[in-house]
């Protein structure tokens, strides 16, 4: 098939008489092969001339090769023209080693390589997910406020701002705020920007956030954690099959991925926290009953599991203060952490 491609030079290999053009269009990447002898002198020139990120229009014809390993999909395109839009001077990422702040500092050129396209591509996949399956599932999306007048859960770390002369502040939550829509809606979710003043670079603390909170009337326990196991499930059963391809580009273990289907197990934190000192002896891994978890003990408790593990009956001290109590035990309460 004759096909027209419009896009950018992703990298090229020089053969002499042949010139290997990736050429990729925001949809992914393919290969086109200018061979001297099958192009006129002017397109085989411009192909020996474009280099890296120039814009470019490509026209040839698809075809078959599932052995060459420039090939993506197992085809490539036999340049019949070749059209430079703009030629690019100097990129300044090349196909070499780049640290993370000369990266950070050309993010906007960052995100054309395979790597930032995939996560990106693996990103808007989930959003789009969490929502069809809230929407779906009879949850109304209820956007709540960015500036709000207090602390969502107490904490301090706040990005306080002045409001035409009123502190207000970047909010951490619309968790309580959808604490008051369920009355109204009954299911109802807000999902968005989030931001916590601390300044640290640890995958468990960031700045900024998106996030989404699900809320619903009249749910126990056991009910909220089938909504948790069907909506994660559902979030990576379609990435897997709609991002497959994204997520072998970033490596990953895609066997993890496939098992993830409820339901999951669960545990209470009575008995998370002896197995914990159980499995911990020989790593030097404990907890005492009342504590949080913390990396250690996550760690060495879901290694056990093919599947991500509900930890349920916090103790009540290390919870938020809206957390149900258990009636008959007041030292925990009704939460799950997943």
């Amino acid at each position: 098939q004759e096909v027209t491609i419009r896009g950018w030079l992703y990298s090229k290999t020089d053969k002499g008489r042949l010139q290997f053009l990736q050429v990729r269009d925001g949809t992914g990447i393919v290969q086109a092969v200018a061979f001297k002898r099958e192009v006129s002198a002017e397109v085989f020139e411009r192909a020996q001339a474009v280099t890296q990120e120039s814009s470019i229009i490509i026209r040839g014809t698809v075809r078959a090769d599932k052995r060459a390993p420039g090939c993506p999909g197992g085809y490539e395109v036999g340049l019949g023209e070749l059209e430079i839009v703009l030629l690019a001077q100097e990129y300044p990422i090349s196909p070499k080693e780049h640290g993370v702040e000369f990266l950070m500092a050309h993010r906007h050129l960052w995100l054309r390589s395979q790597r930032q396209w995939a996560i990106l591509r693996i990103r808007a996949t989930v959003i789009k997910a969490i929502r069809d399956w809230l929407d779906d599932s009879g949850f109304l999306l209820v956007d709540t406020p960015l500036l709000t007048p207090a602390a969502a859960e107490g904490t301090t770390t706040l990005f306080e701002l002045d409001y035409f002369g009123t502190p207000a502040f970047l909010s951490q939550s619309g968790q309580l705020y959808n604490e008051a829509t369920i009355g109204a809606f009954g299911k109802t979710y807000c999902f968005g920007p989030a931001f916590r003043a601390e300044k640290s670079k640890t995958r468990r603390h960031v700045m900024e956030l998106w996030m989404v909170e699900p809320e619903a009337a009249y749910v126990e326990l056991d009910e909220c954690m089938e909504i948790e196991e069907q909506l994660l499930s559902y979030i990576v059963q379609t990435t897997l099959q709609e991002r497959r391809a994204e997520l072998e580009i970033l490596e990953r273990d895609l066997a993890k991925l496939e098992v993830i289907q409820p339901p999951f197990p669960r545990i209470s934190y009575d008995d998370a926290v002896q197995r914990v000192n159980e499995l911990g002896v020989d790593e030097g891994v404990s907890i005492e009953w009342g504590e949080d978890f913390g990396s250690p003990q996550e760690t060495l408790l879901s290694a056990q599991y093919d599947k991500p593990v509900f930890v349920h009956h916090y103790q009540t001290a290390v919870k938020a203060f809206y957390m149900a109590q258990e009636p008959g035990r007041p030292e925990v309460c009704r939460s799950v952490d997943l």
